[in-house]
């Protein structure tokens, strides 16, 4: 905001730049009468803002930041993350445990029930992880199921999951993450997606809010679930209204309107910058887990092994000459304003097992580019130059500024003329289906983390069955992902985790780049923000208070 707004508005905005802030706004809200004077402790109406697009609503087909933020609001989990705290505690579960090495038992809470009226029994969760497996879309996360073998329904209350791999350390956080939404089975397809109308005409939700309204990525409206028995309580907000945009800039003069209460992802780092000096709103700034990178695809990035001119041995060259390229301090800086950090391996920093293994591979060996050693990667392995790299992102869905982020990381891979590079854009919504349909072989992702473990930056991307979905296959490094993941003993796991990342990084099966903080703007008086890491945008999760 410009200037305090007459009719008392405040906003909470979240930078481009955030691993999603955890919040619940009361007593702050643009939505009218019914929102103005409420307390943290519930009731009133708040608008959301947001450009980070929606695919589907179907748990099972989709496994982007976006359509999770909406899964959050609506649909039950048997465990979750309390807000301020890394751990899952059971949500609609009343108990959860390994009662054998390979058997994880989940008793239900009594009488739950979905919006629709329909019983939420251990039938429905059965047929929720059982249909992830069978549709196994390439754009769902069913690889995070893995080690699941089969799930049994014992009663109408217990559920009974058996693995494939005893002593499994990160399958109760894999309950709570884009694999464990809780579904009606009366209302879902058991083996296709289920078309967005379905599930909001089916009312089939037993989160902390309903979905009363849809309109494709223009506009959702949420009224509370007075019936959710879960972990995180009542809901703060009667109403929630959450407006996309297709333009940050629409977004920061929403923002600045007082149009809206929250602003979330995404706004660039120099409307976050300029912000600041905005005494009318408050900037937090906390850590984040987020992180950016460049996919190869395998088959067809240039000598990729479905090309006319396939060898594993220039293909991995050309790889590890756009790492000796990259230069990500400057990224950081020029782009993002230093909102962003460079990341040197797949596990960022702050978390048990990070290393930075990229770092003396590539490069000037401190981090820097090197031109030189970038040529003389691709002479040894004969590689023809410049090395023409179609690399794609998108316009939409990583922020305003990808577009000058990946200017300049075409700039920087053409400045030795090694590289030429034709850079292309598309929107998220056919972005994510063509990058798993081996259209991109060079593309853009980012990753906000499920859960708060370095497994859920190695086991998406490097097993054999991965969400990336370009081809990558090391048996090794697929048989430490499944060894660390059963490894009890934490200095052990650590390890593991360690020898993951620097194996994976002689292959370059990605190229990681930056790695976010997490950014909020407030208004002045508000307090209560989250400076927490948490996986998704979940509104319902805390309330932030006049100060």
């Amino acid at each position: 905001m410009t200037s305090a707004p007459t009719n008392g508005k405040r906003v909470f905005a979240v930078a481009a730049t955030a691993a999603a802030a955890a919040l619940v706004l009361a007593g702050c809200s643009a939505g009218g009468s019914s929102g103005g004077s409420t307390d943290a402790a519930g009731g009133g109406t708040i608008i959301i803002g947001t450009t980070d697009l929606v695919t589907v609503l179907d748990p099972a087909g989709s496994y982007d930041n976006g359509s999770f933020a909406v899964m959050n609001q609506v649909f039950p989990f048997l465990l979750n993350t309390p807000y301020g705290s890394p751990d899952v505690e059971p949500d609609i579960a009343a108990t959860a445990e390994f009662t054998a090495p390979t058997e994880y038992t989940v008793t239900l809470k009594p009488d739950l029930k979905f919006v629709n009226g329909n019983p939420l029994t251990s039938s429905d969760v059965k047929f929720t992880f059982d249909r992830q497996l069978k549709i196994n879309d390439a754009n769902g996360p069913a690889s995070l199921l893995y080690n699941l073998d089969s799930v049994e329904a014992k009663d109408d209350t217990t559920v009974v999951f058996h693995l494939k791999q005893a002593d499994d350390q990160i399958f109760p956080q894999i309950l709570s993450s884009p694999a464990g939404p809780i579904v009606d089975e009366d209302v879902f397809s058991a083996d296709a997606i289920t078309t967005d109308k379905e599930i909001v005409d089916g009312h089939a939700f037993a989160g902390q809010y309903d979905i009363t309204s849809y309109d494709f990525n223009n506009l959702i409206a949420y009224k509370a679930n007075p019936d959710y028995k879960g972990l995180l309580g009542p809901a703060k907000n009667d109403v929630v209204n959450v407006k996309y945009y297709t333009d940050a800039s629409n977004l920061k003069l929403e923002v600045q309107k007082g149009d809206i209460d929250v602003a979330w992802r995404s706004l660039s780092a120099t409307d976050i910058d300029s912000l600041r000096s905005d005494k009318n709103v408050k900037v937090v700034d906390g850590p984040g887990g987020e992180t950016r990178y460049i996919v190869f695809n395998f088959n067809t990035q240039p000598y990729g092994a479905t090309t006319a001119e396939a060898d594993p041995a220039k293909a991995l060259a050309v790889r590890a000459a756009a790492a000796d390229l990259v230069d990500r301090a400057e990224i950081a800086k020029q782009v993002y304003k230093d909102t962003y950090t460079p990341l040197y391996s797949y596990v960022p920093a702050g978390l048990t097992g990070a290393t930075e293994s990229l770092k003396p591979l590539y490069g000037d060996g401190n981090g820097g580019p090197d031109a030189d050693k970038a040529k003389a990667t691709l002479e040894a392995a004969g590689v023809t130059t410049p090395v023409v790299l179609n690399l794609q992102y998108s316009n939409d869905h990583y922020g305003p500024s990808s577009g000058d982020e990946y200017a300049l990381i075409k700039s920087q891979l053409e400045s030795t003329g090694l590289f030429t590079v034709n850079l292309q854009t598309t929107e998220w919504v056919q972005y994510s289906k063509d990058r798993s349909s081996d259209v991109y072989p060079a593309y853009q992702l980012g990753w906000f983390p499920d859960y708060s473990d370095a497994d859920n930056y190695l086991t998406p991307f490097f097993l054999k069955e991965n969400f990336l979905k370009n081809h990558y296959d090391n048996p090794e490094v697929n048989d430490l992902i499944l060894q660390q993941a059963v490894t009890p003993d934490a200095t052990e796991r650590t390890g593991l985790i360690e020898q993951i990342q620097d194996k994976v990084a002689g292959d370059l099966s990605t190229l990681p780049l930056l790695q976010g903080a997490q950014v909020a703007v407030t208004g002045a008086d508000v307090t209560g923000t989250s400076d927490t890491l948490d996986p998704s945008f979940k509104f319902r999760y805390a309330a932030l208070s006049k100060g």
